[in-house]
């Protein structure tokens, strides 16, 4: 089994068919939430300009956590959104960063505590700490950089739960919180200036 999720992430990008956000969660059915939320955090997790396109993505991905939290057993998306082309920015350059990122932890991760991912009340957790980074990551200040810390938890975070190892887990939880940490000091930085000028 090992490199198995890593090799059909490479297939399914390669496939050449029509790629939407929708055939994520299809492609996927067993970990359809955790995949779906993995690759649409991992542009926000790159330093890549990408205009603003991300906000879609982290609103996506708070769909996607709600939903766990919820305790569905499918992925549902609204038929226009479930329709659109995930677009050559994601595919082309951040999805495969993502499978070589996939790659590496495939090889140096086992299963740790894994009968913890299979309890629904730890998915519906692990849904609200993704709906809490995904809305660090789009509330970061523009073009601060500050919005791929959190991200990189989305995607810690749905990694350990695809491999399902706590280890990866754990490092998911540290850096998103580490990014959410840094996102509301500058915060409270910047309403600290702005009082004292005025």
């Amino acid at each position: 089994m090992e490199g198995a999720f890593g090799v059909e992430l490479e297939r399914w990008l390669r496939s050449g068919e029509a790629q939407t956000f929708g055939d994520m969660g299809d492609a996927f059915a067993e970990k359809g939430f955790a995949v779906t939320a993995l690759l649409l955090m991992s542009l926000p997790a790159l330093p890549l300009p990408t205009g603003g396109i991300t906000h879609v993505f982290e609103a996506v991905t708070v769909l996607v956590g709600a939903e766990m939290v919820l305790g569905r057993r499918t992925l549902w998306l609204p038929r226009r959104l479930r329709q659109r082309p995930l677009g050559p920015l994601l595919t082309k350059r951040a999805l495969p960063a993502i499978v070589r990122l996939v790659r590496w932890f495939e090889r140096h991760s086992r299963r740790r505590m894994a009968s913890l991912f299979a309890h629904r009340l730890a998915i519906r957790v692990l849904g609200l700490v993704i709906i809490g980074f995904a809305l660090a990551a789009a509330l970061a200040p523009p073009f601060s950089g500050l919005d791929t810390f959190p991200a990189l938890g989305v995607v810690g975070v749905a990694m350990a739960i695809v491999l399902e190892d706590v280890l990866v887990l754990a490092i998911g939880l540290v850096v998103g919180t580490g990014g959410v940490a840094l996102i509301a000091s500058l915060g409270a930085a910047v309403v600290h200036l702005v009082g004292r000028l005025f």
